[in-house]
């Protein structure tokens, strides 16, 4: 199936829809059911983005890192230095921003994933361990999923 295409059929009465794109307002709303859902036995959703950037002199982006904290928990979404900085320590000054904002929030943890041809030394560097992998993704390499304690209990 072409982005562009869809497929319908029809199940006991429903009509089940496959689709390349996505429409907003249903994954609003399918967003929206499962944390209605979800929060029936969990706390209340607290999900706040969080954004990290460093620009050069002319204002270029040169680094920069995107998440969400919820339950306690930082999650890096994604973390991209450009390569002509790379191994300069903006990584980690991202990282520690994000985690450090995310304890003023009252994150107890963070979690990420990365792959193991990007940046598994460099979560480990971090105070990051490895709880899971997935080999095979992509194929021919493993996802790397780590995590760390941003504070201890009683903190």
């Amino acid at each position: 199936m072409t982005q562009d295409s869809a497929q319908d059929s029809t199940v006991a009465g429903l009509t089940l829809s496959l689709s390349g794109r996505l429409d907003p307002d249903e994954v609003k709303q399918i967003h929206g059911e499962l944390r209605a859902f979800n929060e029936r036995f969990t706390a209340p959703y607290d999900l706040q983005e969080i954004m990290a950037t460093v620009r050069d002199g002319a204002g270029a982006l040169m680094a920069g890192l995107t998440g969400y904290t919820n339950w306690e928990w930082l999650y890096v979404d994604y973390l991209w230095v450009h390569d002509s900085r790379r191994g300069g320590g903006l990584g980690a000054r991202l990282l520690a921003a994000a985690e450090e904002e995310a304890v003023r929030r009252g994150c107890r943890w963070s979690r990420l994933y990365t792959y193991d041809f990007q940046a598994p030394g460099f979560y480990r560097k971090q105070g990051y361990e490895v709880w899971a992998e997935m080999e095979g993704y992509p194929p021919g390499h493993t996802q790397i999923w780590l995590r760390k304690a941003l504070r201890r209990d009683g903190e």
